[in-house]
């Protein structure tokens, strides 16, 4: 009989108060509320380990990068500890035969009961031969692997939209796995790479609830791609007032201004990379100086260059500002005299500081002022 998730956190080293948090980080990345963590833990405690076989299609790797990488408390401590990862190309010791008899013997023993999680497309060009594992081609592969899986997770823009290589003139013929897989439920984790996590709260949330997570129309986990990069990002406030980079290596590049005009989509783009971050949540390209290529979306290859800007109207300067003063504060969010709830409005702690023709700052150190400020007269 298989261990159940506790009984190997345990094993790990990875004590009771330990185990807890974990639950509890993973209902609030789920976007549930406290109630549900006792249900998490208990599922946890008593459920067996999922069986999850990972199959690596057409692909260059760069998801399977990040799914080991992840520095989620969650995901780092327990990602390859607590599912029973039977088979993955990149991280297996076996080979050959080996590694395909260990598959197998999954599916058989797991019948309707593992998880398939998928990275790459699927080339159907010239019978498939674009991409072959073990003489199969990655098509019958694929449908092989999918016929026993409870559900299939598409990890990464090549399985959930064709990448690069389904750009044009798309010469492999590449499909995303979707199109192929058409009788089981298919998770579309975009991104290039896509965000870890999102693998272990749909396992989590599977385990606890017996159902898939909720999903937004595309098929995506709703808890992370519900919300657009623009909404939370931490350069927002700059775009608000209308202030952006012109070049890369301008002032306003220097202080941190709003990368729209130079191509950024994340006003376009429905991902989690402003909340989560990457590298242990550290940062995320915007945050890094670089705008965003929208890789969470369809398509993107095939919409033009990465450093064009959107079409659309850019946002007003405020009239006679001087933009000399402009600095960065941790925790605060664009003000001006006359457009605080302009620039509240975009709801989110920018840490951006506004000085007027008249270089008056108002410096916030708890969002929650911003109410206040609503109702105050600073224009004087």
């Amino acid at each position: 009989m298989q261990e159940s998730y506790y009984q190997r956190a345990i094993s790990k080293g990875i004590n009771r108060r330990d185990f807890l948090k974990i639950c509890t980080a993973t209902a609030a990345m789920l976007g549930l509320g406290a109630n549900a963590v006792p249900k998490i833990a208990n599922a946890l405690e008593t459920n067996q380990r999922m069986p999850v076989i990972y199959l690596n299609l057409q692909e260059c790797t760069c998801c399977t990068e990040s799914f080991i990488r992840t520095g989620h408390p969650l995901a780092s401590d327990l990602i390859l500890n607590l599912i029973s990862l039977d088979y993955i190309d990149v991280l297996q010791a076996a080979a050959g035969d080996h590694a395909e008899e260990a598959k197998m013997k999954t599916m058989k023993d797991f019948h309707n009961n593992y998880l398939l999680v998928v990275e790459g497309s699927v080339p159907l060009g010239a019978d498939g031969v674009y991409c072959t594992i073990g003489g199969k081609t990655s098509r019958s592969v694929l449908e092989e692997a999918a016929a026993g899986a409870v559900a299939v997770i598409a990890y990464g823009t090549c399985a959930t939209d064709g990448c690069v290589q389904g750009a044009a003139p798309n010469p492999t013929e590449a499909v995303p796995v979707h199109e192929i897989i058409k009788d089981k439920p298919v998770i579309k984790v975009p991104g290039c790479p896509p965000i870890a996590e999102v693998i272990t709260g749909t396992i989590v949330h599977y385990l606890t609830f017996g159902t898939l997570p909720e999903l937004t129309p595309q098929g995506r986990p709703k808890a992370f791609y519900q919300h657009r990069i623009h909404d939370t990002c931490n350069r927002r406030g700059f775009f608000d007032m209308g202030l952006f980079v012109e070049e890369f290596d301008d002032e306003g590049a220097k202080k941190g201004w709003c990368l729209f005009k130079m191509g950024c989509r994340g006003p376009s783009t429905f991902n989690a990379c402003a909340i989560t971050g990457w590298n242990e949540g550290t940062s995320y390209p915007i945050k890094s100086g670089h705008p965003c290529l929208g890789c969470s979306e369809d398509k993107f290859f095939d919409k033009g260059s990465f450093y064009s800007a959107l079409p659309g109207n850019f946002p007003a300067r405020i009239p006679n500002e001087d933009t000399s003063n402009i600095n960065l504060r941790k925790g605060v969010i664009g003000v001006a005299a006359g457009a605080v709830a302009g620039a509240a409005g975009g709801a989110v702690a920018t840490a951006a500081v506004l000085a007027n023709k008249k270089s008056k700052k108002i410096y916030i150190d708890d969002i929650s002022e911003i109410d206040e400020l609503k109702n105050k007269d600073i224009s004087g």
